[in-house]
């Protein structure tokens, strides 16, 4: 079906929109068998029948990745890894390098393309976490969660979860996102609060000289 290289720029883009749409947003399932639809095809018509089957099966880890880290782990390194396997299931499985640079940039551009759904459509909540995407204003009593999270620069908690960089943090019985300059800590290590900007909070692990002081 892919006489002209050119049309996997645009099955790969489709697809790949589709799919990453259904995650982004809560379509109960069409959008998934549009894109579903989409990489059959683009897969179907280069490949031999077991080929088909593990470049299938590629791709859709690369899929999976991406919903187990919104589901799970909320950093985006899964997400990242995730996109890559797409993009090397699709590259392979061209006949030529110039299907396969058409191929990867249409899932490039789906990729991009799924986030304007997020302007149309309701959003998944699993995705809020990795994005930030809520909008702190002064109605929903930003300034004065601002001035509290002001507050914990100084005091020291414990990580809740593996901070990877990102994790949550819990304060004074109080539950806080929180993020390290870089650096990885583990799920109970005792932190404490070097910085806040606005809503985002940067902790570093507790020496063993430091004194824990968090009630």
């Amino acid at each position: 079906m892919l006489s002209y290289d050119w049309i996997a720029l645009i099955i790969t883009l489709l697809g790949t929109m589709f799919l990453i749409g259904e995650l982004l947003v809560n379509m109960r399932g069409l959008f998934g068998l549009i894109g579903l639809g989409f990489i059959t095809v683009y897969f179907s018509s280069y490949l031999s029948t077991d080929m088909f089957i593990v470049m299938m099966l590629v791709y859709f880890l690369g899929i999976a990745l991406m919903i187990i880290d919104g589901k799970l782990i909320n950093d985006g390194t899964l997400a990242m890894i995730g996109g890559a396997t797409t993009i090397l299931a699709v590259g392979l499985s061209a006949p030529n390098w110039v299907a396969g640079l058409y191929s990867i940039i249409g899932v490039i551009l789906g990729g991009a393309a799924s986030l304007l759904f997020l302007r149309v459509f309701k959003r998944r909540k699993m995705w809020t976490k990795i994005t930030l995407v809520d909008q702190l204003s002064s109605e929903m009593g930003y300034n004065s969660l601002k001035e509290s999270y002001q507050n914990l620069v100084g005091q020291t908690g414990v990580a809740m979860t593996d901070m990877r960089p990102v994790g949550t943090i819990q304060v004074d019985q109080e539950e806080y996102s929180a993020v390290t300059n870089g650096t990885w800590i583990s799920k109970g290590d005792d932190v404490t609060v070097v910085s806040v900007d606005g809503t985002k909070i940067l902790v570093k692990k507790l020496e063993d000289n430091e004194t824990f002081t968090s009630s």
